[in-house]
């Protein structure tokens, strides 16, 4: 009576193993642009969102007559494109870029100092 119960577990457990399947895992080595890949949309928007928490971006947005607190809901609104796209363009900006009338006085002190410099 025992044997026929332990035959019997046995090839239970026979099948059962023939039956499931045995998955592998399967392990490879991945690129550092796809580990960065990974994480980056969360990167670029907290990166935007720092842009926006900052004194002077607050100050030039009311200047501009937009809230704040509107501009930062527009974000999280976003597409990941479109918080990348935005993050692409503030880190490629001039900083302090001058204007049109901040060339004009550089060309205009350049020359007077070339004037009076090699004037003869």
């Amino acid at each position: 009576m025992r044997s026929t119960m332990k035959k019997m577990t046995c090839r239970a457990l026979v099948v059962s193993l023939l039956a499931l399947s045995f998955q592998t895992a399967n392990a490879g080595m991945i690129g550092a642009d796809q580990a960065a890949a990974a994480g980056a949309p969360q990167t670029d928007r907290s990166m935007v969102m720092s842009v926006l928490d900052r004194a002077e971006t607050t100050a030039q947005l009311q200047a501009q007559g937009i809230d704040p607190t509107l501009a930062r809901q527009r974000v999280a609104a976003m597409t990941d494109q479109e918080v990348h796209a935005l993050a692409q363009d503030i880190q490629t900006a001039p900083a302090g870029a001058l204007s049109t009338a901040g060339w004009v006085a550089v060309v205009v002190i350049a020359a007077a100092i070339w004037y009076f410099a090699y004037r003869k």
